[in-house]
């Protein structure tokens, strides 16, 4: 978890790939701790191919299949459905927009950063406007596993939001 921390938490993530592959893990955490999607981290970047979206999206029954037969991720059906409708509705959302989905998901924060001014743990929320409009916009779009607490979760993790409280290292403002 620290070197997760030191290392990744809030580096700011503008690959297509790569966002999809954090979206599909913050999902994957609903009801469990972020240390559990951690240790099977690899276990999704090999079943999922990489979170190749193009290549995900095609998965079918086959793959859900051999999905819930997997020990090495979370084997919940509505999860893995989740991650399959998901890369499909990347797809949806490049064709709709003409964008990516970094366009799409940094706009919401004007493309840069928020850093906040937390001075403690305890001030960090779980929730803020902005993912809640994020969420209800990614929803209409047909995400799935994308409320308002996991895609504050989600811009934590992808650099969206910098919650490192000031006198963290990691910081950036």
């Amino acid at each position: 978890m620290v070197a997760y921390h030191d290392d990744e938490w809030g580096v700011p993530h503008h690959d297509d790939d790569a966002l999809f592959e954090l979206l599909v893990l913050e999902g994957a955490q609903a009801g469990l701790s972020w240390s559990t999607i951690l240790r099977k981290r690899e276990g999704y970047r090999d079943a999922f191919a990489g979170f190749d979206v193009e290549c995900v999206a095609r998965f079918g029954d086959r793959d859900v299949k051999r999905l819930l037969d997997d020990a090495r991720i979370v084997r919940n059906r509505q999860k893995i459905g989740a991650a399959i409708d998901n890369a499909r509705a990347v797809l949806d959302l490049r064709e709709q927009t003409g964008g990516t989905l970094d366009a799409f998901l940094w706009s919401y924060v004007d493309g840069a950063p928020v850093v906040n001014e937390w001075t403690d743990m305890s001030q960090i929320p779980a929730v803020t406007e902005t993912s809640t409009q994020l969420s209800k916009d990614l929803r209409k779009r047909g995400f799935r596993f994308v409320g308002p607490t996991i895609v504050y979760a989600f811009m934590q993790a992808t650099g969206m939001v910098d919650d490192h409280v000031v006198d963290c290292f990691v910081r950036t403002g």
